[in-house]
């Protein structure tokens, strides 16, 4: 996933020099792959459903893969081989909220997306990480904050929940 200044991301192929490398995701063409967007909704497909380009390619805009509103950016990427217990996804958000839920809640997303997160006004969601549970979670503000726990402090929660608080914004 490369995402270039005006936020728009795309995948695969060539980048160009205002671009910026966020991802790189080693795969396989039959794992399922999450899109996550800003506005906390998720994608699903398959990773063979990626347009298939030369190495000199621009690449493939992602609203073209993806049915995204008009403000909306996909904000992570996850590749899943299989839905094992034991597997969460730990997402956090803009103001510094936190959310943990298990993996088998996103075995099943309909074309239109699911909601991942319920997001408060002026919210958005940041990154999504697949964990195993007892991972330790370091968050760092932009003014140089942070906070380290265990990732078990954090319950597990529901697909449509918002979070709870992981660090205290000023």
């Amino acid at each position: 996933k490369v995402q270039n200044r005006g936020g728009k991301g795309v995948i695969g192929g060539a980048l160009k020099e205002e671009d910026i490398l966020d991802d790189f995701i080693v795969t396989y063409n039959h794992d399922d792959i999450l899109y996550f967007t800003t506005a906390g909704r998720v994608f699903k497909g398959k990773v063979y459903e990626i347009p298939l380009a030369s190495r000199q390619a621009k690449g493939t805009a992602i609203v073209n893969l993806l049915n995204l509103e008009a403000e909306e950016r996909v904000s992570g990427v996850v590749t899943i081989a299989d839905y094992r217990r034991g597997k969460y996804l730990l997402m956090a958000t803009k103001t510094g909220t936190i959310k943990k839920t298990e993996l088998r809640f996103f075995k099943k997303v309909r074309k239109s997306g699911l909601i991942a997160i319920r997001l408060h006004e002026k919210d958005e969601l940041r990154w999504v990480k697949v964990t195993n549970g007892t991972d330790q979670v370091m968050m760092i503000t932009k003014m140089g904050q942070a906070i380290r726990f265990a990732e078990n402090d954090v319950r597990s929660m529901g697909r449509t929940a918002a979070g709870v608080r992981g660090i205290k914004l000023r």
